[in-house]
């Protein structure tokens, strides 16, 4: 069973009657490089501006452009993660994936890294002196009034089932429908100023048509899995999974049709992104 929302106006207006709390997944990095623009709006941080001791920017950090391998290429971590291992200490994982070797030079390809946001969670932590939940609360979730979503800091904000903290760049936890709703008010609101909501709906392709799943463009923007559908819609948003689940969210940027989320148990990205793009459809 595929739980799912779509949200129109500030409401939810489709709801198959699931309330549960469920792993965002990767769609919390939607929310961290919401937290990271903040900065930038406020003058914390800059987009484009090489980093300290590093040779590359914000904004290609959060384009997974800055020539960072990522740990899901090791069957270490997939063999830990199945013996339901402790996550390993940050400092062991970046020693283990060699990331400070890039794998090409910055802005010249692309590359999905969640090592990349990992550091991105360290430069908010730094420039807002909070540990990652609290400035996400602080700087997106409150200000875009969402509630009953919580950060996964260890097991015991979880589940004895899964280290969260394998999740290096951090794990929110709640409804699908705040998900939907977080998105909504992100990208009509007014949270970020305009030329910042244009940087991140700004994409840069990454591939072709994918099969069984919607993407015709598939891109990605800042914090943003965007580009256009097989059946012509411009949706942006971002699917994920972990163990045993997976997520999407997704606001149509074409039409006026809201915005959807979808959850599911195994790893169908698939399923989840065909289900919201079947909520975003004929829905005017």
């Amino acid at each position: 069973m595929i739980a799912h929302v779509l949200v129109r106006e500030g409401a939810v207006v489709t709801n198959n009657g699931d309330t549960a709390d469920v792993p965002w997944w990767s769609f919390t990095k939607t929310v961290i490089a919401a937290a990271a623009l903040a900065l930038v709006r406020d003058g914390r941080l800059a987009l484009d501006d090489l980093l300290a001791n590093r040779p590359y920017t914000l904004r290609q950090l959060l384009q997974h452009r800055a020539g960072l391998t990522e740990y899901g290429r090791l069957a270490a971590y997939h063999e830990a993660v199945a013996r339901n291992d402790d996550a390993w200490p940050a400092d062991e994982m970046l020693a283990r994936t060699a990331a400070e070797r890039l794998v090409y030079a910055p802005g010249d390809g692309w590359g999905y890294s969640n090592i990349g946001y990992y550091f991105v969670r360290r430069l908010i932590e730094r420039r807002a002196d909070r540990p990652l939940g609290d400035a996400l609360d602080h700087m997106v979730l409150k200000p875009l009034g969402i509630t009953g979503v919580s950060f996964a800091a260890d097991r015991a904000h979880y589940s004895p089932d899964y280290d969260p903290r394998w999740v290096y760049h951090g794990l929110l936890v709640g409804p699908i429908a705040q998900a939907a709703l977080l998105l909504q008010r992100l990208l009509v609101g007014d949270l970020l100023p305009a030329p910042l909501l244009s940087a991140m709906c700004d994409r840069y392709l990454v591939g072709g048509p994918i099969a069984d799943r919607p993407w015709k463009t598939p891109s990605y923007g800042l914090g943003l899995m965007i580009g256009e559908t097989s059946g012509g819609a411009l949706i942006a948003g971002h699917t994920g999974g972990g163990p045993g689940s997976a997520v999407a969210v997704y606001h149509r940027l074409d039409q006026a049709t809201g915005t959807a989320a979808a959850f599911a148990a195994g790893c169908d990205d698939a399923a989840v992104e065909n289900a919201c793009v079947t909520l975003l459809r004929n829905r005017s």
